[in-house]
């Protein structure tokens, strides 16, 4: 048997750990540079604010009555792994699915503990973290997610959803794990509405029309798991770190010194991982939506002689793309770049003419674990934002929009919450 553990409007959730004055209150977190809602308490979903909303569509006196928060993925990341781990000392096998949802497995435990043991779990988090959650049980994850979605519904917030059971009559085929809104109105043509007509479909017919993975989806229904847990995250092919500015920016140096912080963050993410990267990839936009400006989404990549893990090797190219895509008279509100050709970075492919420095990936460490003890921007290049004046930050031309940032409670000693 599998479970979900889901944080209850997560985001929300983590904001009201530390500042208790947001219970009961109507709160929407918003994207970078405050544009979006991604993520909505449950009084804030009920005054009709919609996943996905720009802020500014939102009718004035329902935005007078919300508690309005920039987005804090530091702090949030932080509680999600503080989860995870309460959940390892639990169950014997976890994955980690999102950052507020984890898979785990009920191998070893009797049958007539697992709802003990979820509930169990539940009332742990909840004490240790501040963090609402409920617990969906099945025998594959399609159904442990139906569950989820009923345990929301309940007081004790622990549900075992099992094939065949009433449960899946309660729920329309669109909430079904895997079924798109285009499959929800196929479907409904053929008069399979509710998870129940999915489960009880013909099996043949819905291969033929639907493909393997609505078949899938529906054996997972009946009980038969298609797809275990994965503990360990597959390796990525590609890292990619963008972001969209605060403001436009039109000279070479501002976007330069951005294409360069998130070049060093991207190096930091793939050094973590164990891997190295053979190419890099740097694209630059304008904005989309200002219509009356001339609009230039330029990009261009580059293969290294070997692959690198050397953040020094990766700004210098980075930087010569950049100045070679700028257009002088362009407003730039987005880059990004990625590192492409991603392999174990224990494995190096000898080359005539580019041998492994030793002294390039000691730098690496010595770097890595300064930021970790000292935190991050600690220790940087002179050609990214993360140099310090006088104890304090400087904040960049380009930095976005984060006006109603809440503090780094968990991370930062400078912002601890103060009990007097």
């Amino acid at each position: 048997m599998l479970g979900l553990v889901d944080g209850n409007n997560f985001y929300a959730s983590c904001e009201r750990v530390f500042n208790p004055s947001l219970r009961g209150r109507p709160v929407v977190i918003l994207s970078n540079n405050d544009g979006c809602a991604i993520a909505r308490s449950q009084e804030a979903k009920d005054l009709g604010v919609g996943m996905g909303q720009p802020i500014h569509q939102v009718p004035s006196d329902v935005r007078r009555k919300l508690k309005v928060l920039s987005a804090n993925f530091g702090l949030y990341g932080d509680l999600s792994g503080r989860v995870v781990s309460i959940l390892r000392d639990l169950f014997p096998h976890v994955e980690v699915y999102s950052i507020d949802e984890s898979f785990v497995s009920f191998d070893g435990i009797p049958k007539a503990d697992h709802e003990r043991v979820a509930a169990e779990a539940r009332a742990r988090i909840l004490q240790w973290t501040g963090i609402p959650c409920c617990v969906g049980i099945g025998p594959s994850k399609t159904l442990a997610k139906l569950g989820n979605k009923a345990a929301k519904k309940t007081v004790h917030g622990v549900i075992t959803a099992l094939p065949g059971s009433r449960l899946l009559e309660r729920f329309p085929v669109e909430d079904v794990w895997g079924v798109g809104r285009k499959l929800t109105a196929r479907l409904g043509i053929e008069g399979v509405l509710t998870a129940a007509d999915l489960f009880h479909a013909d099996s043949d017919t819905l291969r033929a029309r639907y493909g393997v993975t609505l078949a899938r989806t529906q054996r997972e229904l009946q009980g038969i798991a298609c797809a275990g847990l994965e503990e360990e995250e597959p390796d990525r092919q590609q890292i990619v770190v963008s972001r969209s500015f605060g403001k436009e920016i039109a000279a070479v140096k501002d976007l330069q010194q951005a294409v360069a912080t998130f070049a060093q963050r991207a190096c930091e993410k793939l050094r973590a991982r164990a891997l190295q990267a053979g190419g890099v990839w740097v694209f630059l936009h304008t904005n989309p939506f200002n219509p009356g400006a001339v609009q230039y989404h330029p990009s261009k990549a580059f293969n290294f002689v070997a692959p690198t893990v050397d953040t020094r090797e990766v700004l210098m190219v980075v930087q010569a793309l950049t100045k070679a895509m700028w257009r002088q008279g362009y407003h730039y509100k987005k880059a990004g770049i990625g590192l492409l050709d991603l392999s174990a970075g224990n494995v190096h492919q000898g080359d005539l003419f580019a041998q492994v420095d030793g002294r390039s990936q000691a730098l690496m460490e010595v770097m890595d674990r300064a930021n970790a003890k000292f935190g991050r921007g600690a220790m940087a290049f002179a050609s990214s934002a993360k140099r310090v004046r006088h104890g304090e930050q400087r904040r960049p031309l380009w930095a976005m929009n984060q006006k109603s940032l809440s503090p780094a409670y968990t991370s930062r000693w400078d912002e601890l919450v103060r009990v007097r």
